[in-house]
C-alpha cells in the first residue's frame, strides 16, 4: 500500500539531489550554505517520522540558523540554452502547459478512483494522487521535450534557491496551527465567540466560522494554521455538531475562506512578499491588488456554505 511516507521519501530524495547539485556549483559563493540548508530540509522528509521530537526541533533550529543568517543565496544553473527554450516554445506553443495540467488531472482521478482500492492509504489519497501526478507529468515531459537529463532537477534547484527559506513557511505555519490546537486555543476561541457573539442561527455560525478563518489566516499567515483552531472553536461544535451541517462542505469551504485571508496578509510571505520582491514589485502592491477579490470571494464562500452544508 502506498502511504504518505512514500511521498515524504520522494520529496526528501528531490531535495537531497538539490543539495548535491548546490554543493558542486562552484560558481555560487554560498554553495555550502545552500547545500546544508536543502540537505537539512531533505532530512526532515526522509527521517522526520523516525526522529524524536527533540531531534526534529534541533533540525528546525538548524534550518532557521542557516536561513536566518543569510547563508543561502540564489543561483542560475545551466539547464537548456535560451535558443533551445525559444525553439521549443515556438514548436509546442500552449501545449507546454498541458504537461502541467496532468498534475491536477491525475490528482482528481486518483482521488475519485483510488479511494477504497486498497492500493493507497484512504486517509491520504488526495496527497498521494498529487504525488503520482507529479511523477506522471515528469515522465511525459521527459518523453515529449527530451531535455538534458539533469535539466528538471537543475530547474528544481533554481526554483528552490529563488524561493529560499520561504519554502518552509507552509510546513512551519501548519505546525503552528497544530500546536495552537493542542494547546486548547480553539476551545478558548469557541468559548469567547459563544459568549459575545449571537450564534443562534446556522447562518450566524457559518459567517462567524468563515470570517474567523479569514482573520486567523491574516494573523497567522496560512490557512492551514488557522484551520484547526477555528474548526475546533466554531466549525465542529456549532456548524456540524449543533446545527448538523455537512462536515465535508464545512471543511472544504472553510479552507477557501481562509485562503481569502491569505490574499490579504503580508504574513503569507511565501505568497505575497517573496515573489513580489523577486519580481521587483512595490511592497504590498500584490496584496492591494488581491483584496478586491478576497472580500467578495469570502462573501461567496459564506453563502455557499450556508446553502450547501444544510
Amino acid at each position: 500500500m502506498i502511504t504518505l511516507e512514500h511521498i515524504y521519501i520522494l520529496m526528501g530524495a528531490l531535495f537531497a539531489v538539490v543539495a548535491a547539485l548546490s554543493l558542486r556549483d562552484r560558481a555560487n559563493r554560498k554553495r555550502f550554505g545552500n547545500a546544508i540548508f536543502w540537505a537539512l530540509f531533505a532530512a526532515s522528509f526522509l527521517f522526520g517520522s523516525h526522529l524524536s521530537d527533540f531531534a526534529n526541533g534541533v533540525l528546525v533550529l538548524a534550518l532557521v540558523v542557516v536561513g536566518g543568517f543569510n547563508f543561502i543565496g540564489r543561483t542560475a544553473p545551466a539547464t537548456t540554452t535560451p535558443d533551445q527554450r525559444r525553439e521549443r516554445a515556438q514548436r509546442y506553443g500552449n501545449g507546454l502547459f498541458y504537461i502541467a495540467l496532468i498534475i491536477p488531472l491525475i490528482a482528481l482521478i486518483g482521488t475519485l478512483v483510488l479511494k477504497g482500492s486498497g492500493l493507497v492509504d484512504p486517509k491520504q489519497v488526495t496527497l498521494i494522487s498529487l504525488g503520482l501526478g507529479v511523477i506522471v507529468a515528469l515522465a511525459v515531459g521527459y518523453t515529449l521535450m527530451k531535455p538534458p537529463t539533469l535539466a528538471p532537477l537543475e530547474e528544481a534547484r533554481r526554483l528552490a534557491d529563488t524561493i529560499g527559506w520561504a519554502a518552509l513557511l507552509p510546513q512551519l505555519l501548519a505546525s503552528l496551527g497544530a500546536v495552537f490546537a493542542a494547546g486548547g486555543v480553539g476551545k478558548e476561541v469557541g468559548v469567547i465567540a459563544t459568549q459575545y457573539l449571537p450564534l443562534g442561527t446556522p447562518f450566524a455560525a457559518v459567517a462567524t466560522y468563515c470570517i474567523g478563518m479569514a482573520l486567523f489566516t491574516i494573523v497567522m499567515g496560512n490557512a492551514f494554521a488557522a484551520f484547526p483552531v477555528m474548526t475546533a472553536a466554531i466549525g465542529l461544535p456549532l456548524v456540524v455538531g449543533h446545527f448538523h451541517g455537512d462536515v465535508t462542505v464545512m471543511a472544504a469551504l472553510g479552507m477557501l475562506a481562509g485562503y481569502c485571508g491569505t490574499l490579504a496578509t503580508p504574513m503569507a510571505a511565501n505568497f505575497n512578499i517573496v515573489p513580489a520582491a523577486l519580481l521587483e514589485i512595490p511592497d504590498y502592491a500584490v496584496i492591494r491588488a488581491q483584496i478586491p477579490t478576497a472580500i467578495p470571494l469570502l462573501i461567496v464562500n459564506i453563502v455557499l456554505m450556508y446553502v450547501l452544508a444544510f
